[in-house]
């Protein structure tokens, strides 16, 4: 789903609100997450799951082309733990076999 996508879904939902105030909530929503990320933070949507920021290590790769060694710096990674609920919504029609 495309973020327009979300936010004429809202809007369609809740008719009260113009366009311009859902796509400041939508905007809102995901800056909040962005600061509190930046800052460390974990976030947690209760039935939904958590964001958390994840470090890859530096270290030293390989260009496959040139076989050159290449060192690469530690960058930042979003992390994304799926809630249960929603793990059980979206497996809802899947029976697993206890074999």
């Amino acid at each position: 789903m495309l973020r327009s996508e979300l936010i004429l879904k809202i809007q369609n939902k809740y008719t009260s609100l113009g366009l311009s105030d859902v796509e400041n909530i939508v905007d809102l929503f995901f800056k909040k997450i962005l600061l509190a990320l930046q800052d460390n933070q974990n976030i947690e949507i209760r039935n939904f799951g958590t964001f958390s920021k994840k470090i890859n290590k530096e270290k030293y790769v390989r260009n496959p082309k040139t076989n050159e060694k290449i060192f690469k710096v530690a960058t930042n990674k979003i992390h994304f733990k799926i809630g249960k609920i929603l793990h059980q919504r979206i497996n809802k029609d899947i029976h697993f076999n206890n074999e």
